[in-house]
């Protein structure tokens, strides 16, 4: 019920991320490099700090019991992820406060499909 739905696409040292509930949307870019010539995350702390600021400009005042992150990583995936990229995917939803995280590859997802991701 209390429950806040958020969608983020990573792309290179860029963070979209918008909150299926309200619509708001928020389209951030690294002031410090957080991407490598080989991953799309080379530098967690820099990748931290711009997820943070975006879900705390997005995620809304009211109430929250659980937040839930799809991850679109959109560059950098030719061939898929290795276990490291998901997990570090994985810890820097989980340090923006998400209690679950889903990566996703593939086209972008409409609202209703983030809902179905995450259920």
């Amino acid at each position: 019920m209390f429950t806040t739905y958020l969608y983020m696409r990573v792309a290179i040292n860029r963070i979209q991320i918008k909150n299926i509930g309200n619509g708001e949307s928020v389209d951030l870019f690294a002031e410090a490099s957080f991407s490598h010539p080989r991953m799309l995350i080379g530098n967690f702390t820099e990748a931290q700090a711009l997820i943070n600021k975006a879900v705390a400009s997005v995620k809304g005042l009211g109430l929250q019991l659980s937040l839930r992150i799809v991850i679109h990583p959109t560059e950098l995936v030719t061939g898929g992820l290795s276990q490291i990229e998901e997990r570090v995917l994985h810890e820097l939803a989980h340090g923006a406060g998400a209690g679950k995280a889903f990566i996703w590859l593939g086209l972008d997802l409409n609202d209703e499909e983030v809902k179905a991701k995450l259920s």
